[in-house]
Parts: C-alpha cells; structure tokens; sequence
C-alpha cells in the first residue's frame, strides 16, 4: 500500500465517523425538536388548562354558595329548636288542667279562656313547622312511638296505639319528643 491510499484509508473512518455524528446530530436533533413542543403549541395548552382550572374553581363556587345557603335555611328553621322544646312542658300542663276543669261546671268559663289560648298557642307554634303526634289508633312505630306499657285489648289490634298519654312533636320533619303511648298486646287470653 503507498501512502495515499493509507492516507485515504485513514481518512474514510474518520470522514465516516464524522459524517454518521453529523447525521446523528441532525437525526437527534430532529427528534428534539418533535418531542418539544413549540411556544405556541405550550401557550395552546397553558391556555386551555387555565380556562379548565378557571371553570372548575367557578362551579365549586357556585357549589359553595348553595350549600351555605342550603345550610343558614336549616339553621334558620331550627333555631327555635330549643326554645319550643321548653314550651312543650306548658302545653302538656295546659291540656292537663282542661282535663281536670271537665269535671268542674263553676270552671267552664276559665275553661274556655284557656282553651283559647292554648288554641293560639299552637297555632303559632304550627305556623314555625311544629306538629303534634297523636297516635291513637296506629301501628305503633318506634321511631315516632315511646311505649309506656303493653295491655291487652278486644278492640285494638296487636301491636297498634291504645292510647296516646303524652304527645310527641315533631319540628320541620325532626322529632324533638317522642309520644308515650300505651300499646295493644291483642286479644287476652284467658
């Protein structure tokens, strides 16, 4: 071999060498430049997970707002929760002594004056979401019902209400006093 052709040799891998990192270079750099997106495309996609994020926060606003009003119209509603609890007391002492003014002729006009009252007394009460419960004559139901004793009767079925000896209240669909009841054990047997 002479010298140019060695020289030429030597210079193939190099040139090669040299010619396959350029073509690697423009190979990784093409590759670069797909993977990474272009400012534009990045502000495209900043832009539209802004505007997801903003929708997001405006409907968990909305969301809070109904809620907190939601919850002052319970509060509202059971604010005078404790207060028509303490009246109950009255209304049964009330109811008591009208029971016991029945037997009294001379008493009928009182009577009458406190029926009146205890009548407006209700009313009010009812028009703030108080209701009675006087089962008389239901199915006993324990979420609603205290029972008090069991008797038997020819009358009322098993398991239904005799008598109602206190009743119960409920406040805007909330039991605040359950009913004292006396329940049917059926028919007695002898």
């Amino acid at each position: 071999m002479n010298k140019k052709e060695s020289d030429t040799l030597s210079e193939t891998p190099e040139d090669d060498k040299e010619a396959s990192d350029t073509s690697s270079n423009a190979e990784a750099s093409s590759t670069n430049e797909a993977e990474t997106p272009k400012p534009e495309a990045v502000k495209e996609v900043k832009k539209e997970d802004f505007k997801s994020l903003y929708l997001r926060s405006v409907a968990d606003l909305e969301n809070f707002r109904k809620r907190v009003a939601k919850d002052k119209q319970d509060i509202i509603k059971m604010a005078n929760g404790s207060l028509i609890e303490s009246l109950l007391p009255v209304i049964d002492t009330m109811k008591l002594g009208l029971q016991a003014a029945d037997n009294q002729p001379e008493a009928a006009d009182i009577k009458k004056g406190f029926e009146m009252v205890l009548e407006q007394l209700n009313r009010a009460l009812q028009e703030n979401g108080l209701v009675e419960l006087s089962p008389d004559g239901s199915l006993f139901d324990p979420n609603l019902h205290e029972s008090i004793s069991y008797q038997a009767s020819d009358t009322v079925p098993e398991d239904h209400v005799i008598q109602t000896v206190r009743s119960g209240y409920t406040l805007n669909d909330r039991l605040i006093r359950a009913a004292n009841v006396i329940v049917s054990s059926g028919k007695e047997t002898s």
